[in-house]
C-alpha cells in the first residue's frame, strides 16, 4: 500500500489487487455480521436447538 500526500495530507492510497480484494471481503463479512446483530436486536431469530430439532424432523421424513 502506498500513500500519496499533498501538503502533508493524504490524498491517495494505492493498494494491490489482492489486498483490495481482502479488504472488500472483510467489509462484506462485517456488513453481514452487523445485519445479523440488527436481526437479533429486533427479536428475529430462532434458538439453535429449535433449528436443529426442525432439521432432525426433516431428515426423518
Amino acid at each position: 500500500m502506498k500513500c500519496i500526500t499533498q501538503n502533508g495530507e493524504a490524498k491517495l492510497i494505492a493498494t494491490g489487487v489482492r489486498s483490495d480484494e481482502e479488504r472488500r471481503q472483510s467489509l462484506a463479512l462485517l456488513t453481514i455480521l452487523a445485519l445479523g446483530n440488527c436481526e437479533i436486536e429486533q427479536g428475529h431469530y430462532q434458538p439453535a436447538n429449535e433449528v436443529f430439532a426442525e432439521m432432525d424432523l426433516e431428515d426423518g421424513q
